[in-house]
């Protein structure tokens, strides 16, 4: 009883950030969506593709219940599981996301919460953790706000964005920051108003994991 209470509460949590990472698409253009946010390339729809892939594989093969599509092979991962081809649709790639919600779902209600997997791609002889859905979501998050300024988790649960309120503190804190380090005076003055309107490996071995630490960690 425990252990399926365990389980439920942790799926919900898994289907909750799922629907809010797709969320940080509504609105956008089809550049905003898919240019490079920051000096490593990170992008939003690149997020949806990266976790679309890994959710298939983590919560398919692993169980040996592999997705009935192809993926590309995890000894050839090149990086493009994080961008977004011009070829590629919005509509594309949401789709897959949600196929492979469906196809995870299905894994989870199916095996018990301590069933074992096998990673080949992790290194050490023991049950890892690893918060890939949750951890991307976060930087969705930023990501968005640093576009237009919007925040939150769905359309029905979000505020009104206050710019004079929003200025006011981001001054508060950039002059805390300031008096704490005074050598550093002569920097260039953030005008936050105008942030976000700016913006508009093979690893070998294996490891065992219980469902419980993809669970969490999605």
């Amino acid at each position: 009883m425990i252990d399926e209470f365990a389980k439920e509460y942790l799926h919900d949590e898994l289907r909750f950030t799922r629907q809010a990472l797709v969320w940080k698409l509504d609105g956008l253009s089809e550049y905003d969506i898919r240019r490079p946010l920051t000096a490593t390339g990170t992008n939003l729809l690149g997020l949806v593709k990266h976790l679309a892939t890994w959710e298939a594989r983590y919560l398919g093969e692993i169980f040996d219940r592999p997705f009935p599509e192809p993926l590309p092979r995890w000894q050839d991962s090149d990086g493009s599981d994080l961008w977004v081809s011009e070829d590629e649709t919005r509509e594309q790639i949401i789709g897959f996301y949600r196929r492979a919600w469906g196809h995870a779902d299905a894994t989870i209600k199916e095996l018990p919460i301590d069933a074992p997997g096998h990673v080949p791609w992790w290194p050490r002889p023991d049950v890892k953790l690893f918060n890939d859905t949750t951890r991307h979501a976060g930087h969705a998050d930023i990501l968005r706000e640093q576009l237009d300024g919007r925040t939150g988790v769905a359309a029905g649960h979000e505020e009104l964005i206050d710019t004079a309120a929003r200025e006011a503190y981001c001054a508060k804190i950039e002059r805390a920051a300031r008096a704490a380090d005074p050598t550093n005076h002569l920097r260039e003055t953030v005008n936050w108003a105008e942030v976000g309107q700016e913006s508009g490996s093979g690893q070998q071995a294996g490891t065992d994991v219980l469902i419980i630490g993809v669970l969490y960690a999605l």
